[in-house]
């Protein structure tokens, strides 16, 4: 059986906060801000990978309520949550994300950014690729006020045998 996840985050962008995507942080002087480190991309990256299993989202598993989730760092987030989707016997085809903001720019860092969500999860970068899009100076995303993510994955079952179950 093969399933496809869906994620989206969006964080606001202020003075005093590191700029993370995927762990690794980009020079900038606004960063997320978030209840946690506020990583946009670790965050729709959970949110699609959950998804997918049946296992929930990231407020479910993680609520902002609790105080256990302030300022925590959002890839130990997306190890946590992908035990639970390989225990389940889930394993990854391929992840794809955008992140859309004007600035800064993701192409410098997107190899990077891939190896890093690729370790937390213990994959093959090969099946973990990056996009970053501008809004063009649009609204509050081209404007520099936010930053959005977006995730899509494609996860494939596995029987109790190890089997994939397509």
């Amino acid at each position: 059986m093969i399933r496809v996840g869906l994620g989206r985050d969006l964080h606001r962008l202020v003075h005093g906060r590191r700029f993370l995507l995927g762990g690794i942080e980009l020079v900038s002087d606004k960063g997320e801000l978030g209840h946690s480190d506020g990583d946009v991309l670790a965050h729709a990256v959970i949110d699609a990978i959950l998804g997918a299993a049946g296992l929930g989202d990231i407020g479910e598993l993680f609520p902002p309520s609790e105080e256990t989730w302030k300022d925590a760092d959002s890839m130990e987030l997306l190890k946590a949550a992908w035990g639970l989707v390989n225990r389940a016997h889930w394993n990854l085809i391929n992840l794809d994300c955008v992140v859309i903001c004007d600035n800064p720019k993701l192409l410098p860092y997107r190899d990077r950014i891939r190896s890093s969500l690729a370790q937390a999860m213990g994959v093959s970068s090969d099946a973990v690729f990056v996009k970053g899009k501008t809004n063009e100076g649009f609204g509050p995303l081209g404007e520099g006020a936010a930053a959005e993510a977006l995730a899509v994955c494609l996860l494939e079952h596995e029987d109790r045998y190890g089997n994939n179950t397509l």
